[in-house]
């Protein structure tokens, strides 16, 4: 049986930058706890790796200073004086390891571009407070995918945790033959290796969450075919948008050029890269007459005014390209075109008074040297 194509109510095609940032102003955001906590936590450790001794320092003379008092510090006893001389001791080391890790847990969302404040994220959302909705995440497809991701985590972190112990057994059975400040010290070294090969790993973990929260977020926000045609339609449409357009096609014509399109018979176009506004009013004109030209932008506003003056605008290519190329604004057309445009001024004609439509709009041939591609190259020769 040979398979149906996707209806139009199946979510096949990838979310609009639209899509994207109207989700990402409600707070669904590209996210991953696993980077976060694994950037936090190689921060702090790293932190403690390289001010460990001066911590250790610091935390040694507090207590020294907690411990030793005379009789001064009897007779005046103050104990907030007392507390904050001891802790303004190790607020410095403290300090350091809160700003690190804070650098980092701003760090995650950044490297995700998620940065950013949302306040719509904040705003008070009645289904958050649905039990129902709370048991079908914790048993559906997300809460087993999280369960997944813990029992992997676990796995991966104690097996590495248990196999560097187990490297190093020796060393921790000979801390009982060593003075109290060496074993510490050796402790310390032993303990910093670990965590460091312990919060390397869950980078691996992170390695591993981040695809599969890009996958299920571009899933999440699938789009149908239908939405993005409506999507289209509805930035197309709108006032902001046709209101930039005619700004934009405004400030691209000067007051000739739109004084000219307005005066045309009828506006040949290419149809997309260039445009000619021509005129010929029989006892007035001698002959057809260019009145303004464009290229590119240009052209796209002639088209856009002419379309809004209701000035008939006709798509013949070869000829808008001959008559671009070989005559300016306020010239008479080239005299080898003259039976080409000659047939296209009486089809408009014929259709402004009602005697022909679109459908027997007629065919023009011009002569092989009036023939040009979009460089003004002749392309017969």
């Amino acid at each position: 049986m040979a398979q149906e194509a996707p209806s139009g109510g199946e979510k096949t095609e990838k979310p609009t930058a639209k899509r994207l940032s109207d989700a990402a102003k409600k707070g669904d955001i590209l996210q991953s706890r696993e980077l976060s906590t694994a950037l936090v936590t190689m921060a702090g450790i790293a932190w403690l790796a390289v001010t460990g001794p001066s911590m250790v320092g610091a935390i040694k003379q507090m207590l020294a200073e907690g411990l030793r008092f005379d009789a001064s510090d009897v007779a005046g006893f103050a104990p907030e004086q007392r507390a904050a001389h001891l802790l303004s001791t190790i607020a410095v080391p403290l300090i350091g390891v809160l700003a690190v890790t804070l650098v980092a847990a701003f760090a995650a969302p950044a490297m995700l571009g998620s940065l950013g404040f949302r306040a719509e994220a904040f705003s008070f959302k009645p289904g958050k407070l649905n039990p129902a909705n709370g048991i079908k995440k914790i048993f559906g497809i997300q809460g087993l995918v999280e369960l997944l991701k813990s029992i992997v985590k676990i796995l991966v972190i104690g097996s590495i945790g248990l196999y560097l112990l187990w490297q190093r057994m020796g060393a921790i059975a000979n801390m009982g033959k060593l003075g109290i400040e060496p074993a510490i010290s050796e402790l310390g070294s032993i303990f910093i290796f670990v965590a460091l090969a312990l919060a390397a790993s869950l980078f691996l973990v992170a390695g591993i969450d981040v695809p599969a929260q890009m996958i299920q977020r571009a899933r999440r926000l699938g789009m149908t075919k239908q939405e993005i045609k409506e999507e289209h339609k509805e930035a197309e449409g709108s006032p902001e948008a046709k209101g930039a357009i005619r700004r934009r096609q405004y400030e691209t014509l000067n007051g000739s050029v739109r004084k000219a399109v307005e005066e045309a018979s009828v506006i040949l176009t290419n149809p997309t890269h260039f445009a000619v506004a021509l005129r010929y009013h029989p006892g007035r004109d001698a002959a057809p007459l260019v009145l303004a030209r464009g290229v590119d932008e240009t052209a796209a506003a002639i088209r856009a005014y002419a379309n809004e003056k209701e000035v008939p605008v006709l798509q013949y290519p070869e000829l808008t390209r001959a008559i671009y190329f070989t005559s300016r604004a306020g010239q008479e057309i080239d005299e080898r075109l003259f039976m080409a445009v000659a047939t296209v001024l009486a089809f408009v004609f014929r259709v402004e008074n009602r005697m022909a439509n679109e459908m027997d709009r007629p065919h023009v041939d011009l002569p092989e040297a009036m023939r040009f591609d979009s460089d003004g190259k002749n392309t017969v020769n």
